[in-house]
């Protein structure tokens, strides 16, 4: 038995929305994504308030998530949606 389908493991990156550190401690990240950060998260990006005619920018918090993912794709030499070949 010839193996056909050799199908490629991706890791999908992403980040939660910038909030202050102090309210970062319950998020969480979207369906099927896994948190790598603890606690507050990571503490590298700004968020905006608008106050009346200002926007201020403060120091805040975000976490880091990571999906796995497969891509199914035929091993070498095979080809077609059955993998099929030579």
């Amino acid at each position: 038995q010839v193996k056909k389908q050799c199908d490629q493991k991706l890791l999908i990156r992403m980040k939660t929305k910038c909030v202050p550190c102090s309210l970062n401690l319950d998020t969480q990240c979207p369906a099927g994504y896994t948190k790598i950060t603890n606690g507050t998260g990571t503490p590298d990006c700004r968020y905006y308030l608008e106050i009346k005619t200002h926007t201020l920018s403060f120091p805040g918090c975000r976490h880091r998530c990571v999906k796995e993912f497969e891509q199914p794709e035929c091993c070498q030499g095979r080809w077609g949606p059955d993998c099929m070949g030579k």
